[in-house]
């Protein structure tokens, strides 16, 4: 039994209704004179909040309006949310997150439900998360050490925020029950100087510690989130390249792990080839993969494309072929003694050009190779010259370039140009919102490479299938799924679909992933029927009676 003070319900957002609550209710709970005498519906409540919200000024005025809404009242906020999801969707998360993570310790003035775990205090870990989860029933955790903060960087125990984000597109995208998610920060210190500098940081006061401690940490962390809530859905976001891609090797064999930047992005770049292909009407298999930027997620995408060639019917050593790796050195040959361990399986040789030694260069290496399709994960902005694009051009038909690094400053290219600069024949997509492009008669409409059309309905799919472990076979049914919404007939049509239908596509890509692990066996729970399994656990913004274990104790009593 949870017991509250009449205060104390006004102040709890997974509970508050604010002026929705009835008379009966006032009665009941003792909330009389607490609250204004008019009692409002929900849709009036998110009527009058989005014309407050309509006032703010700034992108940023309007997120942390929002976020003020969500620390009073969880129902409300989802339910505005819901109303105006592509609206809110650069608000509430990119690009407009990176500002509040930046200014996250200034701003402060709500933890927002998350847990701070600290790699000086270990010992804490289990009570955290027992305290933050206050008795509910966490099924899904998104973490972050803060190292990799989208395109911005380190920015410690200020990247919780991009945890906090990423679990309302979750819940506004595919209904996710708030109640049973949990942001947390795994915080090892931090490598900005300016933070440390920074009076006002919050984080830890010390350099980034790397290592067996900190492996230790995370071990620590996982195993306790793993006896606490047998029922986990574990989602990484934002760790470091020397990091992300070892933890999520180390975990996925064993328990249900996903994480967005390697697995995310790689399958939300194949459903855009895929969508592409159903355009171009080729085949996988005869496309030359160019990456420019082989870190977590360049290396990560690569490997989850090759998978696909694998998946149809391709040997991995020639599918291996496909691929190239261009960063800031150039061409990645596997002579090269910096070689992450996700890059060296597509490190090429030397012996395969007559000019290897000249290959430094990303135009240098489009000339050499004259790939297919050319995904941008760089953060190095305007790298996709006219120049390179019509070298690439010049040799197919129907060229696939997907500039994904975010925000808008540092894309490689914009769309624009590239519609320009191929006389309308490439197939593109963007890592951020891009506007239908006019050429020539023909409104080109630009797909938005966005996480966000992949991971809530993989996320509700994996959860409502009860699914021991996330597999390739999931991702690749959830990858397919978006991929073929294309309609390869209509003039200029996007690669993948709309971010304004998240909410639909969510369920899509949900069906489809807990269908192939009813398929693969992995289901801890019989499933007879997938759709009504996905039904069972989605939640909906609508206001509710107080649960039979909640105890409001009036005054004097």
């Amino acid at each position: 039994m949870m017991e509250y003070t009449p205060e104390q319900l006004l102040h709890n957002p997974f509970l508050n209704k604010g002026t929705a609550f009835t008379h009966a209710e006032r009665d009941q709970y003792g909330l009389n004179g607490i609250l204004p005498p008019a009692v409002q519906t929900l849709e009036q409540q998110a009527k009058q909040a989005y014309a407050q919200y309509q006032r703010k000024a700034t992108a940023l005025e309007k997120r942390i309006f929002l976020m003020e809404i969500f620390n009073e009242n969880h129902v409300l906020f989802y339910k505005l949310f819901s109303q105006h999801v592509y609206e809110f969707m650069p608000i509430v998360y990119d690009p407009t997150i990176a500002d509040t993570i930046e200014n996250y310790s200034a701003l402060f003035t709500n933890p927002q439900n998350a847990t701070y775990l600290s790699i000086d205090e270990p010992e804490h870990i289990e009570e955290a998360l027992k305290q933050s989860a206050d008795g509910r029933d966490i099924r899904l955790i998104v973490v972050t050490d803060g190292e990799g903060i989208l395109g911005i960087g380190d920015w410690g125990t200020q990247g919780v925020d991009i945890a906090v984000g990423k679990l309302m597109v979750y819940t506004a995208a595919a209904g996710i029950d708030p109640s049973q998610v949990l942001p947390v920060v795994l915080d090892a210190g931090t490598n900005n100087q300016e933070l440390l500098k920074d009076d006002l940081y919050l984080g830890v006061r010390h350099e980034r510690i790397y290592g067996e401690q900190y492996h230790h940490f995370v071990d620590q962390f996982v195993d306790t989130a793993e006896k606490l809530f047998p029922d986990l859905y574990l989602h990484f976001e934002d760790f470091g390249r020397s990091n992300a891609a070892t933890i999520l090797n180390r975990y996925k064999e064993k328990v249900t792990v996903f994480n967005d930047d390697i697995q995310g992005t790689g399958i939300i770049v194949l459903a855009g080839i895929l969508g592409a292909l159903n355009i171009s009407h080729e085949k996988i298999a005869d496309q030359v993969y160019m990456s420019f930027g082989a870190g977590t997620a360049g290396a990560g995408i690569a490997s989850r494309i090759c998978e696909e060639f694998v998946q149809q019917g391709m040997s991995p050593e020639e599918a291996k072929k496909h691929f190239y790796l261009v960063d800031k050195q150039g061409l990645l040959f596997d002579d090269m003694d910096d070689l992450t361990p996700e890059q060296k399986p597509f490190a090429r040789k030397r012996s395969e050009f007559a000019n290897a030694d000249e290959l430094t260069s990303l135009e240098a290496a489009v000339k050499a190779v004259h790939p297919t399709i050319l995904v941008g994960t760089s953060t190095v902005p305007g790298t996709f010259t006219e120049s390179i694009v019509k070298e690439m051009a010049s040799a197919t038909a129907r060229p696939i370039i997907f500039p994904l690094s975010n925000p808008t400053k540092l894309a490689e290219a914009k769309a624009e140009d590239l519609i320009r600069w191929t006389d309308g024949q490439a197939l593109v997509a963007t890592g951020i919102p891009a506007e239908p492009v006019e050429y020539k008669g023909v409104s080109y409409e630009i797909g938005q490479a966005n996480n966000a059309l992949v991971y809530p309905g993989l996320g509700l799919g994996t959860i409502a299938a009860t699914a021991r472990l996330l597999t390739d076979g999931m991702i690749s049914a959830a990858a397919h799924s978006l991929g073929g919404i294309v309609d390869p007939a209509q003039p200029g049509a996007a690669v993948l679909p709309p971010v304004s239908k998240l909410s639909e596509f969510s369920q899509t890509v949900a069906f489809a992933t807990a269908k192939e692990a009813v398929a693969e066996k992995l289901n801890r729970t019989e499933i007879k029927d997938v759709k009504k399994a996905i039904d069972a656990v989605k939640w909906e913004p609508e206001y509710s009676p107080l649960a039979d274990d909640v105890k409001v104790v009036k005054r004097g009593e």
